[in-house]
């Protein structure tokens, strides 16, 4: 006697080959939209100051932004902050990568026994949440309480909460790969430290160096904020100029932000295409 295929509802059989159910979308448009007033009619909206004259102060930003000052002198501590915008995110990605790499491996568990590989996730990951719970801000002013204001806050400031940053995305990466090709390389004699730097790393390097390119990004401009704690650089430029009400100077030093964060998106897609083939 043959048996008739069981014919599954609609509803179930999208949601087995992965294909959202009707209506699922807009159920979860309305549960965010829900929470989103919800979440506004718990403000106190009448516990705001509003500034008297603040679209003229706005105007005038504006206008600072849209004619900056290019006179020699803004231009010459443009470029200086500038460049102390760049060492200080360079020194903390440094500093982030060689806590996040080991850390991020570690937490992976792509090399440890396999009677110890859970412990070392769970003992990883705690670490890397750890690092990256507190913000590269509140680090700055610990640091500059702790040893004053010195470039050694900056960079610890970025380097300890990146460095947990980029350590869970790479133990992420390195976690989610297909089986076939590590198992083939267990197969060939392959051991753990072998799978690792032939299997999992060259599979998820474009992906590694998409993402660390990125947080170079995040860390220039985590670099020009920690000038607003006092430890120089574009931000701290920018906060002068500001309590000098001088716009234009705060529309120069804006711009060589932008135009640093350009540059470096431009060198990371060179990075990325040369990685890719």
């Amino acid at each position: 006697m043959t048996r008739r295929p069981v014919e599954l509802p609609a509803v179930a059989a999208r949601a087995l080959d992965g294909r959202p159910a009707p209506g699922g979308r807009g159920v979860l448009t309305v549960i965010l939209l829900l929470t989103l007033g919800w979440t506004a009619f718990q403000v106190d909206w009448g516990d705001a100051v509003p500034r008297t004259g603040g679209l003229g102060v706005l105007r005038s930003l504006l206008g600072g932004i849209v004619r900056p000052d290019l006179s020699s002198e803004t231009l010459s501590r443009a470029v200086e902050a500038t460049w102390l915008t760049i060492v200080y995110a360079v020194a903390g990605l440094t500093l982030a990568l060689a806590l996040g790499l080991p850390l991020g491996v570690m937490a992976s568990g792509a090399i440890a026994p396999p009677r110890v590989r859970r412990a070392s996730m769970v003992v990883g990951r705690g670490v890397l949440a750890a690092m990256r719970a507190v913000h590269e801000l509140v680090w700055a002013w610990l640091f500059v309480v702790a040893v004053g204001l010195s470039p050694a806050a900056a960079v610890l400031a970025i380097g300890i909460p990146y460095g947990g940053i980029l350590g869970r995305i790479y133990a992420d990466l390195l976690n989610d790969l297909p089986e076939a090709p590590l198992r083939a390389l267990r197969v060939a004699g392959a051991g753990r430290i072998e799978a690792l730097a032939y299997g999992r790393v060259p599979m998820t390097l474009p992906d590694l160096v998409a993402y660390t390119f990125y947080r170079f990004e995040c860390a220039l401009r985590a670099s020009a904020i920690m000038g607003f704690v006092g430890l120089g650089g574009l931000g701290f430029e920018i906060q002068i100029a500001l309590a000098d009400l001088d716009y234009r100077q705060v529309g120069t030093y804006l711009a060589a932000l932008v135009l640093l964060i350009a540059a470096v998106e431009a060198w990371s897609a060179l990075v990325r295409n040369e990685v890719a083939r």
